[in-house]
């Protein structure tokens, strides 16, 4: 019984939380600005944070930061360096949590 209590605090814990950044993703830029003509482009990357149950126990901080960190470690997985953004979306439930999403266009920029 202590296990299965044990195991839903720590699922409710980190649904509070932002996803984690990989190592080395932190180098990838985000911006609304379209990348210069050195840029070639590897793809599109979509981040997003939250859903219909951990929405509301999320806040809107950690769900946008958690959106960016995995915007930024798939774009990172491509071998990126930048993203232009393309759209960026949150919505918020009725007790409060939010969802975020951005979806971008992926750059190896030199």
């Amino acid at each position: 019984m202590n296990f299965i209590k044990y195991l839903m605090i720590i699922t409710l814990v980190s649904a509070c939380s932002a996803k984690p950044i990989k190592p080395g993703a932190a180098v990838v830029f985000i911006s609304n600005d379209k990348p210069s003509q050195e840029c070639s482009y590897l793809g599109e990357v979509v981040g997003g944070q939250g859903n219909w149950w951990t929405d509301d126990i999320t806040s809107n901080h950690a769900a946008v930061q958690g959106s960016r960190n995995d915007l930024r470690n798939k774009a990172f997985d491509l071998g990126a360096n930048y993203v232009h953004i393309q759209q960026a979306t949150q919505s918020e439930s009725e007790l409060g949590g939010t969802t975020a999403s951005i979806i971008g266009h992926a750059y190896n920029c030199i």
